[in-house]
């Protein structure tokens, strides 16, 4: 579970800061229901995707 606290809707990426206080980026396509777009400070659950060399989240759920 975590909030998203930052979202560039214009390049589809943004951050979400978990209960534990790390934080995973995320691009757009990660959204599960295919919206491509999410408000800050809504609540998600996902799922950490080892990715580049550090996790990111996938599978965005509000």
């Amino acid at each position: 579970m975590g909030t998203v606290t930052a979202y560039d809707e214009s390049v589809g990426l943004g951050i979400i800061t978990s209960e534990s206080g790390s934080e995973h980026a995320f691009h757009c396509i990660e959204i599960a229901d295919g919206s491509r777009s999410i408000a800050v400070g809504t609540d998600v659950s996902f799922a950490p995707l080892a990715k580049f060399g550090r996790y990111e989240a996938a599978h965005i759920r509000s």
